[in-house]
């Protein structure tokens, strides 16, 4: 039985994060786990916490704020397992999950990075994620399969190939990490699996979903639907993604219609739905791009 080692991040949320480790704990009998806590923007020492919930996690402290793709970076870089499994620290697993996805990567060598089936902890019958379709690269945009969808069994016996995984579970083997290299960090939040996956692809791994197993996602924990952090993000890196992963040629259509129609959108959009709080933060989220254009296009390209 291969070893795997369970990355989680936490940012200033130890209950919710405790209450992963006791998901963990209650199904992880008999499997070889390492749990990695990557603590970010840590403002105390809480590793004496988290081993009351799970003895033995390896506790990893970070002063600073490094992002999703960092803390996760920084928990590859301590991880001993042959299989990486990356959960947010606000999912609950449920029993079968390590033999699930461990027996997708097992049985299908192509397979670069495998996420089950994902239900909102609130409302445990809907569907967020049964994967993704292939990504518009003239819009930057696809769509959830699945999603809102009343689970009735749809996907319990359904493994296959699809666009992207989700971040908030994912696993992959360690040795493909060679090849494929990290998280690309200059995202910070949001967007960055997405990269990640395309970063497997040009590998020549593909990847997959399997409904064999299910986690639960307690989904805007972290951050909220409609905040400042949330909409400098995936304004940002909206444009950033497509920078990274299509050619100049792609990038300048995009271009022209995200700043020219999908933003101003946006914007009409908050303006008149009395959040005009957040339209400085579509606007600061593409300056970013135009400020650092040359180096965000060179990080981690090719084709």
């Amino acid at each position: 039985m291969k070893s795997i080692s369970v990355i989680t991040v936490n940012f200033r949320q130890p209950d919710v994060t405790i209450a992963l480790l006791e998901s963990i704990k209650k199904y992880s009998s008999g499997h070889p786990i390492e749990l990695i806590v990557v603590d970010n923007g840590s403002e105390q020492d809480i590793q004496e916490i988290l081993q009351s919930a799970y003895p033995g996690v390896k506790y990893i402290r970070s002063k600073e704020n490094i992002g999703f793709a960092g803390g996760n970076n920084l928990g590859i870089g301590q991880a001993t397992g042959d299989y990486l499994l990356f959960l947010n620290n606000d999912t609950e697993i449920t029993e079968n999950l390590f033999d699930a996805l461990s027996a997708t990567l097992d049985d299908n060598p192509q397979v670069g990075m495998v996420s089950p089936l994902i239900l909102y902890f609130d409302q445990p019958e809907l569907i967020q994620y049964a994967g993704f379709t292939e990504m518009n690269y003239k819009t930057c945009r696809n769509r959830g399969i699945g999603s809102m969808e009343k689970n009735e069994g749809q996907f319990d016996q359904t493994s296959r190939e699809t666009a992207y995984c989700h971040g908030a579970a994912m696993m992959c083997r360690r040795t493909d990490l060679n090849s494929v290299g990290l998280m690309e960090e200059n995202f910070f939040l949001y967007y960055e699996e997405l990269d990640w996956c395309e970063k497997f692809r040009r590998a020549g791994k593909s990847i997959w979903f399997t409904g064999q197993t299910k986690i639960y996602h307690k989904e805007s924990v972290s951050v909220g639907r409609e905040s400042s952090i949330k909409t400098y993000f995936m304004t940002r890196n909206r444009l950033l993604f497509i920078r990274r992963n299509t050619s100049l040629f792609n990038t300048v259509i995009f271009s022209f219609y995200y700043v020219l129609l999908a933003c101003p959108k946006q914007i009409l959009k908050y303006t008149f739905s009395g959040r005009k709080d957040l339209v400085k933060w579509v606007l600061k989220g593409l300056a970013w791009n135009l400020v650092n254009g040359k180096k965000s296009r060179k990080l981690g390209y090719k084709l």
